[in-house]
């Protein structure tokens, strides 16, 4: 039965043309990895997705697919210009504009005084509308997410909130939280998957970075089933594991004892017992063994060469 929570996420983004996405400051790159996997699996047709975080994103996310995009604010075209200068009471008597062919020129009539800023001081932003659709992603609470937004804002917005961490405060209208993810990026796949979402290698490769990162490149204890069934995926999509191979700890072991000093000892001839062939047991089994190969057989079930289908986890509550 399909889980009620992707269900819900599907028809949100399929009625959406307006989507955002954020993470907290500084994000890891497990959870800039799940943002930018969503951003470039959802960035398609006729919508207007944005992603952002409160801060320009760190060097250690810089190697993910998509990082050009990540902007520090939710600002879209379709926000107002809001053009921004230093201003002093008194030294501005009006502003107007005027229609030049295809130019609309604001003009800012100086007082007497003149005006106390150059053009460099001049900045233009766009205003921020609020996306139809919001996905939080690795953030425990909403202040996490700095001034990226007004909460008063987002009275119409559909929230969903996407996390792994224990402490998570259960906002938003769509909850996708549980502990059970080892990885952010893993839920984000499973995700993808679930609902047949736009799946390439440079998503894959995303994913794969975003995983191993959370789960420590899979040698953390806690890392769950559902990290090595999503790294199957992605890897079939073209995804390539990466990262520092730790030698064995028997190898310091084995370094240790060559820089011991070796003290031989002498050795003491052991009289050699020759043992003889086990002549009459010999037949017997070679036709042991030839009946259990004919048994058996040459061929494998034919189960075994069927393409194996992956339809997703809901094992998230």
């Amino acid at each position: 039965m399909e889980n009620l929570t992707f269900k819900q996420i599907k028809e949100a983004i399929e009625k959406s043309k307006n989507i955002g996405i954020v993470t907290p400051e500084d994000p890891s790159l497990d959870k800039m990895a799940a943002a930018l996997a969503l951003y470039l699996s959802i960035s398609q047709g006729d919508k207007s997705v944005r992603i952002a975080t409160p801060k320009n994103p760190l060097v250690e996310v810089s190697s993910l697919v998509g990082i050009d995009k990540v902007k520090t604010d939710l600002a879209s075209s379709e926000g107002d210009l809001i053009v921004s200068f230093p201003y002093k009471e008194g030294e501005i008597e009006k502003v107007s504009y005027t229609l030049d062919d295809d130019l609309l020129n604001i003009v800012v009539k100086a007082g007497e005084n003149g005006l106390n800023f150059e053009e460099k001081d001049v900045r233009f932003t766009r205003g921020q509308k609020a996306p139809e659709l919001l996905f939080i992603i690795g953030a425990a609470r909403v202040s996490e997410l700095g001034k990226l937004f007004d909460p008063q804002a987002l009275k119409d917005t559909t929230v969903v909130n996407i996390d792994n961490q224990p402490d998570n405060q259960g906002y938003g209208d769509l909850i996708m939280v549980s502990s059970k993810f080892s990885s952010v990026s893993e839920a984000i796949a499973n995700l993808i998957v679930s609902l047949g979402l736009k799946m390439d290698i440079d998503i894959a490769q995303n994913l794969m970075m975003g995983i191993s990162d959370g789960t420590e490149n899979f040698q953390n204890p806690k890392t769950t089933p559902l990290a090595f069934e999503m790294a199957g995926i992605l890897m079939r999509q073209g995804a390539v594991r990466s990262g520092k191979k730790q030698e064995p700890r028997s190898r310091d072991l084995e370094s240790l004892i060559q820089r011991q000093p070796q003290v031989e000892e002498p050795q003491q001839e052991e009289p050699q017992v020759r043992q003889e062939p086990d002549v009459m047991q010999a037949p017997q089994k070679q036709e042991e063994e030839k009946q259990q190969v004919e048994e058996q057989g040459d061929n494998p079930p034919d189960d075994w060469l069927a393409p194996k289908i992956y339809k997703g986890s809901t094992d998230f509550e």
